[in-house]
């Protein structure tokens, strides 16, 4: 099993549409493929057309239990998607009061790793989605997660998001003594604008090690899949933003993500 986490401390930057987009291109070569919706807005069970506000059993039931994982829990409260291949453990807005609930609970950061260990046979990749705050639930996913991915929308102020993200990496990291591998994914990039090409070469200045070599852009096509509850490819396998992710995917598989001064937009 590999599993990624996709996180930023700003919201609205395309974490969902790059989970999604990329969960669905890995199922359609025919991997068993699981996105985990970690946010108490539950964009992710939202789109697949499930109600956060009213789901009777969510990804919540897992921090129910002092720190444990009851053996079996995980796998029942995986539902279906509308794409073959793809599984979603939904979210429910109750994530909303895991801060109040379990502050000074002892082994909460290695929930979701508990729960995905029981699922290690059953999936050959783990997509999580983040909530855009700091707290238990992004504890979780970078303890659990084996690569992280940073999507930061080409503007001024989500690049002052990837700064806390980063930071907040870092904290994490030193806490846990280990390293986490990342790669930063320009997204919702618009070369018609001067504020997208300042903020790519801003990324592209200050992070050459880690941005992507390509970058994520614009494309209605996403918003029309969320509508439908169907992954973007399912709907235009040819849309500039579907042909970006699988780029990014082919470059996370084979560990070539990094721009490191190489032609990418």
């Amino acid at each position: 099993m590999r599993i990624w986490a996709v996180a930023n401390q700003k919201g609205g930057v395309g974490k969902t549409t790059s989970v999604v987009t990329l969960g669905g291109l890995l199922a359609a070569e025919g991997k068993r493929v699981l996105v985990v919706d970690l946010d108490p807005h539950g964009s992710l069970t939202s789109w697949f057309g499930y109600d956060p506000d009213r789901l009777a059993h969510s990804v919540f039931d897992l921090f129910q239990h002092q720190g444990k994982v009851p053996d079996g829990l995980p796998a029942q409260l995986i539902v279906e998607t509308s794409c073959p291949g793809l599984s979603l453990l939904p979210a429910s807005t109750a994530l909303a009061t895991l801060e109040r609930r379990m502050t000074g609970a002892e082994g909460m950061g290695l929930i979701v790793s508990r729960a995905l260990a029981q699922l290690w046979d059953d999936f050959d990749y783990v997509i999580l989605d983040n909530t855009p705050s700091l707290g238990v639930l992004m504890v979780n996913a970078l303890a659990a997660a084996q690569h992280l991915i940073v999507p930061v929308q080409t503007e001024f102020l989500a690049i002052k998001g990837l700064e806390r993200m980063l930071h907040t990496l870092q904290m994490i990291m030193r806490s846990q003594k280990n390293a986490l591998a990342y790669t930063i994914v320009p997204t919702l990039f618009d070369r018609r604008t001067q504020a997208s090409l300042q903020s790519l070469n801003a990324l592209r200045k200050n992070y050459p090690d880690e941005l992507w070599r390509f970058v994520v852009p614009v494309d209605t096509r996403f918003r029309d899949a969320s509508q439908a509850g169907v992954v973007p490819h399912s709907l235009d396998a040819n849309t500039q933003g579907v042909r970006a992710y699988r780029k990014l995917l082919q470059d996370l598989l084979e560990g070539t993500t990094s721009w490191s001064g190489k032609a990418g937009a």
